[in-house]
């Protein structure tokens, strides 16, 4: 079988696609591109980003990989602080007015003609950069930051949970899930490694997604829990759309909390459970539920090691819940200061996740979450982080989650306003200073904010007025 590139509007063996690539980089290096230099891509998923990504490591340029969906302002903040030389960006994308992007699609139809001028692409310069790749990451306090990875480490990473989970060179692996991201980045690049086939699908339209999975004999899925329900909704109501998933041998999940009750209707469907895992931006992927182990997070990859501890940072024994802690060599290099420097991270050793869990007496790994995070959309958000964005834009704002069973969260937007301005005037603020991902489904303007015997802003008080709302 031979491996191949699938998208809605092309299909590429491997070798050809790796052609493209080759013709995509000696433009590049035309544009004063070179080892080293720092790039942005913002884009969506699309052949046409995998090609420009692969490009780009080919070259040993230092990429800075942004959300499609981040807004125009912020955009420039992250290009500022990190020193971008070039963005490159799809048509879609928002960006700021003085960014002067190279788009995608031009830069693909300028190569038609070229003949690469290497062999085989190589990612050997790449990964000897200490910051191959940089990953924005919101983090649970604090402000936004870039998350510092060697292009080497993400790849040996990347091929621990290839062993682990089994991939093999006759797999079809569809992921649906944001490529500008730890899960999503991943998974593009197994399939390089592993040398299989990638249907790059329309996450957000699982209907066509599910066509897709069909018409190449997907065999592999990998997706957030919210996604996983949609798929599973589709399928209850449209019986023959069942079929479509008839090649798949994994259901893979992460980027949020999986509940025991999905799993099991998962059984029940299409005899195979979703294989949960857990990762981070910060510290890779660490654990993986395999078909022949399909407990919670299963174990710790080859070279990983798991504890918890309790809050004195006493390791507990096995059932003992406590925050997880995680020695892996694949840690982050560092962070991008406000001034553009790389701070070393220093993460040797144990690591403090700020995750709550277990071990069983297996070693499998059992997530129970994270203090104030919220899972939306196939995104991990902490309200308090946006709170303080928008606030210090002058929307004084709190926000209360609400579990949403399709879309991971609800989020209310409490708005304090002395001139009780109508909720459609706040709407328009919030939604101008925030991306799609963490703009409100509900707006409430309240005069004041209810507070607490401390003077502090009554949090169960905003839930019950949320509830309501």
């Amino acid at each position: 079988m031979t491996a191949k590139i699938c998208a809605a509007d092309s299909v590429r063996t491997i070798e050809e696609f790796e052609q493209d690539a080759l013709r995509v980089a000696g433009a590049i290096r035309e544009r004063g591109v070179g080892l080293g230099d720092r790039v942005m891509l913002k884009a969506g998923n699309s052949a046409s980003y995998v090609c420009v990504l692969y490009a780009l490591m080919h070259v040993g340029a230092s990429i800075v990989l942004v959300d499609q969906q981040e807004h125009q302002e912020e955009t420039r903040r992250i290009a500022v602080r990190t020193g971008v030389k070039v963005t490159f960006v799809d048509d879609d994308t928002p960006i700021y007015q003085d960014a002067d992007p190279v788009h995608l699609y031009e830069l693909m139809v300028a190569v038609t003609d070229h003949e690469p001028t290497e062999a085989a692409l190589d990612f050997g310069a790449w990964g000897e950069l200490p910051d191959g790749l940089i990953m924005w990451t919101s983090g649970s306090t604090g402000s936004p930051k870039g998350v510092v990875k060697s292009g080497a480490s993400f790849l040996r990473n990347l091929q621990r949970n290839a062993d682990q989970v089994g991939h093999r060179p006759d797999d079809v692996l569809m992921p649906l899930l944001p490529f500008a991201h730890q899960y999503g980045l991943s998974m593009v690049l197994i399939a390089w490694l592993t040398r299989c086939s990638l249907v790059i699908a329309p996450y957000r339209r699982l209907d066509r997604a599910l066509r897709m999975a069909r018409d190449a004999g997907v065999t592999v899925i990998d997706a957030t829990p919210s996604s996983y329900r949609s798929i599973l909704s589709l399928v209850t109501r449209k019986p023959a759309l069942r079929a479509h998933l008839a090649d798949t041998r994994m259901f893979c999940v992460g980027a949020a909390p999986l509940d025991a009750p999905l799993v099991g209707r998962y059984v029940a469907e299409f005899g195979l459970p979703l294989l949960d895992s857990y990762g981070s931006t910060e510290l890779g992927n660490i654990s993986f539920a395999t078909l022949d182990n399909p407990v919670a997070c299963g174990r710790a990859m080859e070279g990983i090691r798991l504890r918890i501890v309790d809050e004195d940072g006493r390791e507990l024994p096995a059932g003992e819940t406590g925050e997880i802690e995680v020695d892996t060599p694949d840690a982050l290099e560092g962070q991008v200061e406000e001034d553009g420097t790389i701070a070393p991270a220093h993460a040797t050793g144990w690591q403090a996740t700020g995750d709550l869990g277990h071990l069983d007496a297996d070693a499998n790994l059992h997530v129970l979450g994270r203090k104030f995070a919220v899972h939306r959309m196939g995104y991990t958000l902490y309200p308090e982080l946006i709170e303080r964005k928008v606030a210090a834009e002058g929307c004084p704002t709190r926000i209360v989650p609400l579990p949403d069973e399709l879309r991971g969260s609800q989020l209310v937007f409490f708005v304090e306003d002395e001139e009780l301005r109508d909720a459609a005037h706040w709407r328009e603020r919030l939604c101008g200073l925030l991306p799609v991902y963490e703009q409100p489904n509900k707006v409430v303007v309240l005069e004041q904010f209810p507070l607490n015997r401390n003077g502090k802003p009554d949090k169960k008080a905003l839930a019950v007025l949320a509830a309501e709302a």
